[in-house]
């Protein structure tokens, strides 16, 4: 559970608001006002039950016959989602992952921009990343106390993770973003959302085995 202005939002239902939001935009830009629960259940294929329960979080009351006010929940679900403010971030690795992250526009369109970028590496300090220029890691203290910045994205080697991550830690980064394939061992103060590519990967491979698995089965009846 994940409790935001007193309400308390299980985090399953968290991770189906980006989708919500997308879609509700995509309605809203069409120039429609009013959708139904069914009609965001078909779109994502979740059970309208789902969906009313989803939507009940965000305090936004639909109206019987007509569905939900879709600029209504467009504010509420960006409100619960921190993306109704721009949230300010520096990235850790000006590696290809960390070029990729900075790249894509998606971040800042959701709340979140990346200012600044650091490596270790003296080849790379000076160059530019999408249009920010690559500044050694020592300076990440001074960056992080002048502009006040709470979420650091680590994006360098599994091996240089843990001690990359004690060093934002330390600058006073309160929210790690984690893409290393590494757990990080850290204060418990200390918010770290993981995302591993790999493991991602590997949960794609078995899904797709067992679903080819199950079309022979199907096809040798």
């Amino acid at each position: 559970m994940i409790t935001i202005d007193n309400i308390s939002i299980p985090l399953p239902t968290i991770r189906r608001f980006p989708a919500y939001l997308r879609l509700l935009k995509e309605h809203a830009n069409r120039g429609e006002v009013w959708i139904s629960a069914t009609t965001l259940a078909e779109e994502l294929k979740l059970k309208p039950i789902q969906v009313r329960k989803d939507m009940a979080c965000t305090g936004v009351e639909g109206k019987p016959k007509v569905g939900f006010l879709v600029s209504e929940l467009v504010l509420a679900i960006e409100h619960y989602l921190g993306w109704d403010n721009t949230t300010d971030a520096i990235l850790i690795g000006a590696g290809n992952l960390g070029a990729a992250l900075i790249g894509y526009k998606g971040f800042e369109n959701n709340g979140l921009r990346i200012i600044a970028v650091f490596d270790k590496d003296r080849r790379k300090v000076g160059s530019q990343i999408g249009g920010i220029v690559v500044s050694q890691i020592e300076d990440l203290a001074k960056t992080v106390d002048k502009f006040g910045i709470n979420i650091a994205i680590i994006t360098v080697p599994a091996h240089a993770a843990q001690s990359v991550a004690e060093m934002a830690v330390e600058a006073g980064i309160k929210g790690i973003w984690n893409f290393a394939p590494k757990n990080l061992n850290l204060s418990d103060n200390i918010v770290i959302q993981k995302t591993d590519l790999v493991t991602s990967f590997a949960e794609l491979s078995a899904k797709l085995i067992n679903h080819l698995d199950e079309q022979k089965q199907i096809q040798g009846k």
